[in-house]
């Protein structure tokens, strides 16, 4: 009897294994991708100074990895599809408010997302990717975004 009990338990687990993801999403926060110090560096091919991030250990470790994280939508060009999340809403941005960098990341959609809202506070998982060189592109950026429920 208790032979049958082990099989079945065993069986029941490996079940559970089986349909369980392997790998949940990492629930990150805009506190962790503080991790980032800045450096001016001159762009030639703009004729700028622009800021050149170091990302730390705790945002390497998040590299490449699936994250989920929550924050506000703004559009960049609607047309396109092109939005950015921030930490901070639109009178608070990065680009209008006086945060840094590090508190804003390019939303690259698996699919064609619906349209949002300026404002909207949603979370969002995809994989994190960290940018250091492409001056045209956000720091961070969130490939292959969707809506998290």
């Amino acid at each position: 009897m208790n032979k049958i009990r082990t099989i079945s338990l065993f069986f029941l687990a490996t079940l559970f294994l089986a349909f369980t993801p392997a790998f949940a999403p990492v629930k990150i926060s805009w506190e962790t991708l503080r991790d980032v110090t800045f450096k001016k560096k001159w762009y030639p091919e703009e004729s700028v100074y622009m800021l050149y991030p170091t990302f730390g250990p705790a945002v390497q470790k998040l590299k490449g990895k699936e994250v989920t994280i929550t924050g506000y939508v703004l559009p960049i060009d609607l047309d396109a599809n092109l939005y950015v999340l921030s930490a901070f809403p639109y009178s608070a941005c990065f680009f209008c408010g006086g945060a840094g960098p590090e508190s804003v990341m390019a939303l690259k959609f698996k699919k064609d997302p619906r349209k949002f809202k300026t404002d909207e506070r949603l979370t969002f998982k995809g994989i994190l990717t960290l940018n250091a060189d492409d001056i045209y592109q956000m720091n961070y950026v969130l490939e292959n975004a969707e809506i998290s429920n």
